[in-house]
């Protein structure tokens, strides 16, 4: 369940990916190299974490679903508002892992399909120098099942010292990613997903 400059530096990004766990590391590859921009000039304004948590939930009068990653890395650049986010797919853990199985294997297709992203801006000015909490909108791109779709998601933004909290709920209609439930199951999965994320960032200081 996005970091623009004038000029890329591959350098930068490099001593980037070259911090992060190797596991998630393919994760920001491709989020970073494709997606992110750095400059020397804004690198001191980065907030991310590889150990966000993201979970959702699926409500039916026949069997309720949930499941939970907490391995989704993110990335605010402070300086202009942009963020990336980016999780993979079978990191998430359900109770029922049968359930867990099919998840991968038939719905979400996580062989085909390795990855979850989110890349937008937030659209408030926030001072990140000064603690408190913030109601922000985030306008970007949603991509999962391969299918990228235009949201706009409501959050909240907790400041506090050198640690930036990001909260945020919004619901994942299936068909608008074209994740097919075969009719069998249909009735216990819902058409409509609801995912909620929290995010702990701390500041990224490149060593």
């Amino acid at each position: 369940m996005a970091f623009a400059s004038t000029n890329y530096n591959e350098d930068l990004a490099v001593g980037l990916i070259h911090h992060i766990n190797i596991k998630a590391m393919k994760i920001f590859l491709s989020v970073v190299i494709g997606c992110l921009l750095f400059s020397a000039q804004s690198f001191a304004q980065l907030y991310a974490t590889q150990s966000g948590e993201t979970s959702f939930f699926s409500e039916t009068p026949i069997e309720n679903i949930t499941a939970t990653s907490k391995t989704v890395g993110a990335i605010i650049n402070t300086q202009t508002g942009e963020i990336a986010v980016s999780m993979k797919i079978t990191s998430f853990d359900f109770p029922n892992k049968l359930m867990q199985e099919h998840f991968n294997e038939n719905y979400l297709e996580s062989t085909k399909f390795p990855t979850a992203t989110f890349k937008g801006k937030i659209q408030e000015t926030i001072d990140y120098r000064k603690n408190g909490t913030y109601n922000v909108t985030t306008k970007g791109i949603l991509t999962v099942h391969g299918v990228a779709q235009n949201r706009e998601f409501k959050g909240k933004i907790v400041i506090d010292a050198l640690k930036v909290t990001l909260t945020s709920e919004f619901d994942v209609k299936l068909v608008d990613h074209n994740i097919e439930i075969p009719k069998l199951v249909f009735a216990k999965i819902a058409e409509v997903i609801k995912v909620r994320s929290s995010y702990n960032l701390v500041p990224y200081n490149k060593k």
